[in-house]
């Protein structure tokens, strides 16, 4: 006999309650789907970089804007600024004054007026004690003495309060000796706007300083130190068993950044000068009174960017090519050979260094004796009719005074020749 199967009263409620959830599950899957795809397009979104945001200068160019209180981007090579944001307000340096005292230090090592291997002592005017008031040590103890090279490291690149005042009395005799020199070395490099209290940074009524001014001394220590110079790209330093990391982010980042200083006070906010080098080109940048560390990283990461993307280098003349061939009177010869005594370049925006054109402007008359070296005229760059700089133009050549027979000779051919 065939038994019909029992289907269970339960069997209908079940398929109901299948026929309800599965779409309900399908929806929510689908809206934690949604749900993690916006996550993931917030989170992409926060880590993509901002636009950055730009400003127009004096002259109509499109400059980056940045929130300090002052910066500068100098080409190293000419001098040139290729933007600037209140270059020449004189405003506290914090620990960028340091770099004057390490330069001067480093001068009197390449003079012989100090060794390498020095013994400076801490004083007691100088000793950090204990980093109170977030003063930045060295951290020598008191009345010990610690070689000049090892004090030199720990003012560039631990920013030694400590190390700068103990310098300054070894060097200066005393630090307000030192701090003359400091001065007087400032006037000397044409650094108008800066006046020095202290060898160290810490605020000073008067302790100034421009962002175009430490941009020039950033300068002077690359040309004038360097023997010293790779001392700015070293990213620690250890003394009495104490290591401390150089302040200077870039450094850790930026393969093409090998220096400069660090500074801060509450008073200056966070400063920094740094140099860049890419494809031969070197360039200095200076931020004063941004508002964190990562800011002034960040915002002289952009001037580099901005200032390699938008300029190039051009060389109106090579050193001790011949430009021209002036006429010379009353020479042992009738002419003489005349260039650009040293290589000669210019920083041009992008696109422009092919179309650069050199003109040369001669002071008229020239009669010998020429010295060679002697300045006899200039030259001038140009492009599209813009005049974009000027050199001096020499003789290359010595041409003596002729004879008094020759010189008759010349003259009355002179006066057949009108």
């Amino acid at each position: 006999m065939t038994r019909t199967p029992r289907i269970s009263p339960l069997l209908p409620s079940l398929l109901a309650t299948a026929l309800l959830v599965g779409p309900v599950v399908a929806a929510e899957a689908a809206t934690h789907k949604t749900k993690a795809q916006a996550a993931a397009a917030r989170k992409a979104k926060s880590a993509a970089p901002a636009e950055q945001a730009m400003t127009t200068d004096a002259n109509g160019r499109s400059i980056p804007l940045l929130q300090n209180k002052a910066w500068v981007l100098m080409d190293y090579s000419t001098g040139q600024i290729l933007a600037s944001s209140n270059p020449d307000e004189p405003l506290p340096p914090a620990s960028l004054t340091k770099m004057m005292t390490s330069y001067l230090v480093e001068q009197a090592l390449k003079t012989g007026k100090v060794k390498p291997d020095d013994k400076v002592t801490m004083s007691e005017n100088a000793w950090c004690r204990g980093g109170k008031n977030g003063d930045s040590c060295m951290f020598v103890p008191l009345n010990a003495q610690a070689s000049l090279m090892d004090m030199l490291r720990g003012v560039v690149i631990a920013s030694g309060n400590d190390a700068s005042k103990a310098l300054a009395e070894h060097v200066g005799g005393s630090e307000a000796g030192f701090v003359a020199m400091m001065n007087a070395e400032a006037a000397k490099l044409g650094m108008t706007k800066t006046h020095f209290e202290n060898s160290d940074g810490l605020p000073g009524a008067n302790h100034k300083a421009s962002a175009r001014d430490l941009a020039v001394l950033a300068a002077a220590i690359i040309r004038n130190s360097p023997e010293f110079y790779p001392i700015y790209a070293e990213r620690e330093f250890t003394y009495n068993n104490i290591k401390q990391g150089n302040r200077n982010a870039l450094l850790y980042t930026d393969p093409t950044v090998d220096g400069l200083k660090t500074g801060h006070t509450q008073e200056a906010g966070y400063c920094l000068t740094a140099s860049s080098t890419r494809n031969g080109m070197r360039l200095i940048s200076v931020i004063l009174n941004a508002n964190s560390m990562q800011a002034r990283a960040d915002q002289t990461r952009v001037l580099f960017n901005w200032g390699y993307a938008n300029f190039e280098q051009a060389t109106p003349a090579q050193a001790g090519a011949a430009l021209t061939t002036p006429k010379v009177l009353y020479g042992v010869v009738p002419e003489v050979a005349a260039g650009v005594p040293t290589a000669w370049s210019l920083v041009v925006p992008k696109g422009q260094a092919a179309a650069v054109k050199t003109e040369v402007m001669l002071n008229p008359g020239l009669e010998a004796p020429i010295a060679k070296g002697a300045v006899i005229g200039k030259a001038v760059a140009v492009a599209d009719g813009k005049v974009l700089g000027e050199a001096p133009v020499v003789a290359l050549a010595d041409v003596e005074r002729a004879g008094f027979f020759l010189r008759i000779k010349q003259r009355v051919a002179g006066w057949f020749s009108k």
